[in-house]
Parts: structure tokens; sequence; C-alpha cells
């Protein structure tokens, strides 16, 4: 009896470690492979629940389904224009293929040092295809800013161009993605995004590529200094010309309306000194009277003939004296006749 109990007894602990081995549960976030000497048998596991196995001779193998990370550590490369930049990349991948995976990377640490090689070729492959312009720009499209106070004329006008860019930082990534996608397929993995996390550049680099930005910033700003200069200089000569333009106009029209007074005060002197011949004598010898203030001064010498008509009202004329009293002085002419 205590032979059969004792044999019981074992019989029970080794049902009981044999059932322990056979049971096993997958989770939620699992899949599991089964192996049979280190070779997988049966189909992969990828429902959650309580599982059976062969006790003892067979393993599970538990594989992650959950959208898994992988961050690259920076890597330097050269652009397509010879600069050297520093780029740092994250993706997202998940395991869609477990056996296929298994059999090929095993676990996740293989599985990250095989995405390691092909995320960082394929991103050296297409930024060595592309100037910086194109990795930098987040799209290809994009407007420049114009100032809302300037005309719609002086818009029009090409003030500056930009760097034309064919494709933009989005499709560069697109064009990553869609070449690993393919070579991790091989592997049991879907890559599902991956992006640029920071782009620099090289340290070595760096000072040149500030002293080239200087530079190109200077060109504009010399650019666009001569032609405002130029634009300025356009302004003042329209200025001038209009200035000019204006007061030839304007002395045109004092002229014009000068003759026309001229021509109004002659008539106006014609009609009233030709009334008779004592408004002609009158005329004349006003007239004459202007004219002698016109051509006297002081210590004037006249030398004229005596049949001149302006000799004709100095021929009676006597010197007079000053007055004592009179404090203006004297104005004093010399008169010399000539006979003809």
């Amino acid at each position: 009896m205590k032979i059969a109990l004792s044999i019981a007894v074992i019989l029970a602990v080794l049902a009981a470690v044999a059932g322990t081995s056979a049971i096993y549960t997958v989770g939620e976030v699992e899949q599991a492979i089964i192996t049979q000497f280190g070779k997988p048998v049966g189909k992969p596991i990828t429902t959650a629940g309580l599982k059976v196995k062969v006790p003892f001779i067979q393993e599970v193998n538990r594989i992650d389904r959950r959208v898994l990370e992988w961050d690259g550590n920076p890597s330097d490369m050269p652009t397509k224009d010879k600069l050297y930049i520093s780029v740092d990349l994250f993706a997202r991948w998940k395991i869609t293929d477990p056996l296929q995976y298994f059999l090929r990377l095993r676990d996740e640490r293989s599985a990250q040092s095989r995405l390691d090689d092909i995320l960082g070729s394929e991103t050296r492959n297409a930024v060595a295809k592309h100037e910086l312009i194109e990795i930098i720009r987040t799209t290809k499209g994009r407007t420049p800013l114009r100032d809302t106070l300037l005309t719609d004329q002086e818009l029009a006008q090409d003030i500056g161009s930009l760097v034309p860019i064919n494709k933009g930082r989005a499709l560069v990534e697109r064009e990553i993605f869609i070449a690993a996608a393919e070579k991790v397929r091989v592997f049991g993995i879907e890559l599902l995004d991956i992006r640029f996390k920071r782009i620099n550049y090289n340290e070595s680099v760096r000072p040149k590529i500030y002293d080239r930005m200087i530079s190109e910033r200077r060109q504009i700003a010399e650019r666009f200094l001569s032609e405002g200069n130029g634009e300025a200089a356009r302004i003042r000569g329209n200025r001038l010309r209009d200035l000019n333009k204006i007061q030839s106009e304007a002395y045109r029209a004092v002229e014009e309306i000068r003759g026309v007074a001229d021509a109004s005060a002659a008539a106006i002197y014609s009609q009233a000194y030709n009334n008779g011949p004592r408004a002609a004598e009158f005329y004349a010898f006003t007239r004459t009277m202007q004219a002698y203030g016109d051509m006297i001064s002081d210590g004037t010498t006249l030398v004229l003939s005596t049949d001149s008509d302006l000799f004709h009202y100095l021929r009676g004329m006597a010197p007079v004296a000053p007055a004592e009293t009179d404090s203006a002085p004297a104005l004093g002419v010399r008169l010399e006749a000539v006979n003809p």
C-alpha cells in the first residue's frame, strides 16, 4: 500500500509538472512561435488565450505584435551640392510575419541592427541624390512674402528670386520609406513610417556654410541697394524733368500774358495819343522824359547832335542852381552838342 501510494504521488507530481509545461498563455500584445528542438513547428499563434503544447520538448518563443520604435544615431553624409550634414532619423515598424521574422532575425536586437543598416543606407543614397534645400524645406510649394504696403505695379516687379525646389523633404522621406520598406519586408517586418528628426551642418563645414550664407545675403542686399539707387535716380530724373517742364510752361504762360498785356497797353496808348496833334505831342514828350530818366544819372555825359529828337527838349533848358536849403545833391549832367 505504501509503495502504491508513493507511486501515485510521484505520478501526480509528474502529471502536474507536465500539465504546467504543456499549458501557456498568449497575451493581447504578443504572438508566439512554437519550436521543437530549436526548429519551428506548426503555424504562428497570433490569437490571445490559453494554449497547449507538447511538454518538455517544445518551447514558446514570444514575439511582440505592437508598433515598435527605431531611433537611429545621427550620421554624417554628403548632399548633392557637396555639403556634409548630420542626419538623425526615427521610424516606426511592426512584425507582420512572425515565422519569417523568427527564422531570419530571432529577436528584436537583431531586427534593430538590420534596420540600422537598411535605413542608414537608403537615407545616405537619398541625401546624396538631392541638394540641401530639398531636404531642409518641408514641401516644394512656397510663396515669397511681400510687403502689404507695396502697390500692384511694384509687386509685379521681380524683386528677388528663390532657389527652385523640385521635391521637398516630405517626398525625400517618401523615397527612403519606399526603398527601405521593400528590403525589410523579407524579414517579416512592415515599415510604417520614417521621418527626419534633426538635420544639422557638420561641425567641420559649419563655419564655411555660415560664411557662404552671409555672402549670399550680402549679394542680395547689394543687389536690392543697387536697384533702390537706380529707382531713386529714375525718380529724381523724372522730378527734374517735370520741374523743368512746369517752369517752361509757366514761363511761356507768363510771356504770353505779358505779350497780351503789352499789346493791350500799346493799343490803349495808341488810342489815347492818336486823338489829335496835341495828344501825339504829349505822348512824344512823356516818352522822351521817360527816356531821360532811363539814360541820365549822376555824372552822365551825353553827346547829341543838334537835330536829335532827344536834344529838342534840352535845347532851351537852363541849369537850375540848387537851393541852399535843399539837402539833396544836384544831378550833374554835362551836355555837348555836336553839329551834324
